[in-house]
């Protein structure tokens, strides 16, 4: 009668355990996603180069930047953000 009680505990045991991993990799999941649609947010309202950073990138590679370019590659840098 001893030894069956023992296994009993012992699967209460594993059964704890088991529930501590899967709670702890789902808050990691969560977490995971969470920060990343925060990131997403937060770069989206506040880019990270902008329009005077372009001019001046340009100018250092030897282009001399004109507005029409300067615009376009503006909007084909958000259209990469709004695609991930």
């Amino acid at each position: 009668m001893r030894q069956h009680e023992g296994g009993s505990f012992f699967m209460q045991m594993w059964l704890a355990i088991l529930l501590i991993v899967v709670a702890l990799l789902g808050g990691v999941a969560l977490g995971f996603f969470i920060a990343r649609k925060y990131m997403m947010n937060y770069l989206k309202k506040n880019p990270p180069i902008n329009e005077q950073m372009l001019k001046v990138m340009m100018m250092q590679m030897g282009q001399k930047p004109s507005q029409k370019k300067i615009n376009q590659m503006l909007k084909a840098m958000n259209g990469q953000m709004d695609k991930q």
